[in-house]
């Protein structure tokens, strides 16, 4: 009996560790906005030509599968690639290459084929567009921004570009085109990860050193670049945010709260900027990720009044 018991505590334990090394690898938080940003994108380009979401949830389904393919993918190489300096700073050596979890083989082929299925799948179900931006996404990622973190502080500013793509991509699913519309969502997660990740970069900016990567708070040595870049961005991002207001996306309801949303989060960047602490880094760190959300589900309710 307690041989039985003891087998089923390892068994689960066993279970548990796999379930977390998988969602390591293909950084689940991180795929799973890549989902919500792509749905929301898919959404907010339905109209009465493309009819509503009921008659698109097979493509709705297949566009989601695809791309959540493409990022479990676009995740696990972009770890293949950075193994080496993973295993430099202390918030990623547990991660499952630099650990030792998954070999960098098994971790490279896995990568490989969730991205071709990915493309595979949004090519064939759902359309060519979807697919070429996807293609898009995944080059800029590995081949531009991942290289790039190594050797200049803008990395962050190209990195937002695939980051970016995702609604574009929900857009185009929805619709087989990319128009103005479509881009105000582009611009919003475009604008909005420039403080989001400025705010990481200052929290870990030793570490990001000791790895030797080069980000702006890096060789930003009093901060004054790295808090303008983050209200900038901000600034930016609630002039984005207005956007789909002003091309009749949304209606008034979207604008009074896109507009209280964005103050507070220029309150935070400007917190940041003025003092260059931690605790302001969180801050602003945290209004990014209450800010996105919000605003996306914003977004999609107020479609549902017009």
């Amino acid at each position: 009996m307690g041989k039985s018991i003891q087998q089923a505590e390892n068994n689960a334990k066993a279970k548990s560790t796999a379930w977390e090394t998988f969602s390591e690898l293909v950084k689940l938080r991180l795929t799973a906005l890549v989902l919500i940003t792509t749905l929301v994108g898919f959404y907010a380009a339905l109209t009465n030509d493309t009819g509503g979401l009921a008659q698109n949830l097979a493509k709705l389904g297949m566009t989601l599968l695809g791309t959540g393919l493409l990022a479990a993918g676009a995740a696990i190489l972009n770890q293949y690639l950075e193994r080496e300096y993973d295993a430099r700073m202390n918030r990623t050596l547990d991660r499952p290459l630099p650990s030792g979890a998954i070999g960098a083989e098994a971790a490279l082929l896995l990568g490989g084929a969730f991205s071709v299925l990915g493309l595979l799948t949004l090519s064939a179900w759902v359309n060519l567009l979807v697919a070429v931006l996807g293609a898009v996404t995944l080059v800029t990622y590995l081949f531009v921004y991942t290289p790039l973190k190594r050797k200049s502080e803008w990395n962050t500013i190209i990195g937002a570009i695939p980051g970016a793509l995702p609604p574009l991509m929900g857009w185009a699913a929805a619709r087989g085109q990319v128009d103005p519309l479509g881009w105000t969502l582009f611009g919003i997660l475009f604008f909005w990860q420039v403080p989001h990740f400025m705010a990481i970069a200052w929290l870990y900016r030793e570490d990001y050193a000791k790895a030797g990567f080069v980000m702006l708070p890096n060789v930003d040595e009093d901060g004054v670049r790295t808090g303008r870049q983050a209200i900038s961005h901000t600034v930016f991002l609630i002039i984005a945010s207005l956007m789909p207001f002003t091309l009749k996306l949304v209606g008034a309801a979207y604008l009074v709260g896109a507009v209280l949303l964005g103050l507070l989060f220029l309150m935070a960047a400007v917190s940041f900027s003025r003092n260059l602490s931690r605790q302001s880094a969180r801050r602003l760190f945290f209004a990014s990720i209450i800010y996105l959300p919000l605003l996306l589900g914003l977004m999609v309710v107020d479609k549902l009044m017009i």
